[in-house]
């Protein structure tokens, strides 16, 4: 498991607090059509390369690739909705995503970084 960084008190709290709302948008993004996370994944893309930190710079890394792996997989849902198996690809990235913000935010919490991927 993730051992808890030595994380430095030199992080400056606008990257927390930036990292932060980037994490609450993308919780959101279900129940505002998906425009939250859009709006959160743009966040990290900018912020990633902006921190010299290696503890922030996880956590973006960690929520840029559910929002791209997420949307290729809601694009194949939408196209097997003619088969109706759509409904549960649907599902299964519904939970993934859960899984990958809840995680991502529990790690911030306790001030663990995020492995790559």
């Amino acid at each position: 498991m993730n051992q808890p960084l030595p994380v430095d008190n030199a992080i400056p709290e606008q990257e927390r607090s930036t990292l932060l709302v980037a994490y609450i948008l993308h919780i959101v993004a279900p129940f505002t059509f998906w425009t939250a996370a859009i709006v959160g994944v743009i966040i990290d893309h900018i912020k990633i390369n902006e921190t010299s930190n290696e503890f922030i710079r996880s956590h973006h890394r960690w929520l840029i690739h559910p929002f791209w792996w997420g949307l290729l997989w809601l694009v194949v849902a939408t196209i097997l909705m003619w088969v109706l198996v759509g409904f549960v690809v649907y599902l299964v990235v519904a939970i993934w995503w859960l899984y990958r913000v809840v995680r991502g935010v529990l790690s911030f919490m306790e001030k663990r970084p995020m492995p790559v991927g």
